[in-house]
């Protein structure tokens, strides 16, 4: 029963109150610091178990008058209105007794790749990126460019980004994986369409205690800054390479006009990857169990197609189709998308928890 799944919850918050009237715990900063902060992520939990209870009670206590004469309708009336609050009340308690992610408040590197189409690829990039840009604008996110490689026209062949605030690894850690776009490109002569991919990946920032890399296990290059065609950037040694020998991975920043300032970035981006690939093999690892349908960490999948001609754009994990390509893309709609994808996986985390 639900309601029993709670009573530790309020236990436990009831036993955190206690502690903090006594005067060795008021005393201590540190120790009052650390109960202060558990007992504020258990007043969610707390408010809406408080307000589950009291209506459990008063369902129970209309029951018990429906065979009243003079109270009998009234009864029935509330017990309308009670049931379904009920009902909304336990869905609600699922989803807060789910375990939380440990890096959904986390700042992230999103990071957008040209795949296959070439030129096209490219130029979705941009259009993806600034798709995204719009949207941490909406949230009140802020987003900072770190490592930026242009491709023809207005493309890029890879941007990753550091993008600041609020929840933002809760909200967009179902967007990596491969992005399919279809639609006629600006080099098309003929008017043909054409089917283009990019991919995605999106990655908590992490602290150093998070990562610990053995310098030993890097090899790091610097070199001239270049631009298309290898013009030269500027004439000073300030774009770095970092090759980390175990994994294979290679990072490379050459934004800034500071190699002291590439490297720290290029350090950050690294860091990112590294636990970034942990997770993944967490999460295949547990997949494999618990066979979640989204937020895998696959990123050879291919997750969403943006149908340019039909104005179409569909999620093929959960099997969402919108009309509405041109005003999602302006940013405003994502919410349309990515509700629904952290509904679809609270569902399946909740049935595979058993609540």
């Amino acid at each position: 029963m639900l309601k029993n799944k709670l009573q530790p919850f309020l236990d436990r918050y009831d036993e955190i109150s206690r502690l903090l009237s006594k005067p060795d715990v008021s005393s201590d900063i540190k120790k009052m610091t650390e109960l202060s902060k558990e007992q504020s992520r258990l007043q969610d939990i707390k408010d809406k178990a408080d307000e589950y209870i009291q209506t459990l009670e008063s369902i129970e206590e209309n029951k018990t008058l429906l065979e009243d004469s003079e109270l009998g309708e009234l009864a029935k009336e509330e017990l309308k209105e009670l049931e379904p609050l009920k009902e909304k009340l336990e869905e609600d308690i699922k989803v807060i007794l789910l375990p939380t992610d440990p890096n959904d408040d986390k700042n992230i590197f999103l990071e957008i790749r040209a795949g296959t189409g070439g030129d096209e690829a490219a130029l979705f990039v941009s259009d993806l990126f600034k798709s995204y840009l719009r949207y941490a604008e909406n949230k009140g996110w802020k987003v900072e460019v770190v490592s930026l490689s242009e491709g023809v026209l207005d493309g890029y062949k890879e941007v990753v980004a550091l993008v600041k605030g609020e929840s933002v690894y809760s909200k967009l850690k179902f967007e990596g994986g491969v992005h399919r776009v279809q639609r006629v490109p600006k080099t098309e002569s003929q008017g043909r369409v054409h089917t283009s991919a990019v991919t995605v990946a999106v990655m908590p920032e992490v602290d150093d205690v998070e990562i610990d890399i053995n310098p030993n296990d890097l090899k790091i290059d610097v070199m001239r800054s270049s631009g298309n065609g290898g013009q030269s950037v500027n004439t000073t040694d300030s774009a770095v390479r970092i090759t980390h020998l175990p994994s294979g991975l290679v990072v490379t920043n050459q934004d800034g006009k500071s190699q002291h300032k590439n490297k720290a970035s290029a350090m950050k981006i690294l860091k990112a990857r590294l636990y970034d690939l942990q997770m993944q093999e967490q999460n295949s690892a547990e997949s494999e169990k618990r066979k979640l349908q989204v937020g895998s960490g696959d990123r050879s999948a291919r997750i969403r197609t943006y149908n340019y001609p039909q104005n179409r754009i569909t999620d093929h994990r959960i099997g969402l189709t919108l009309y509405r390509l041109d005003a999602i893309m302006e940013g405003g709609l994502y919410d349309e998308i990515i509700d629904q994808l952290i509904a679809h996986y609270q569902a399946e985390a909740i049935k595979d928890a058993g609540l």
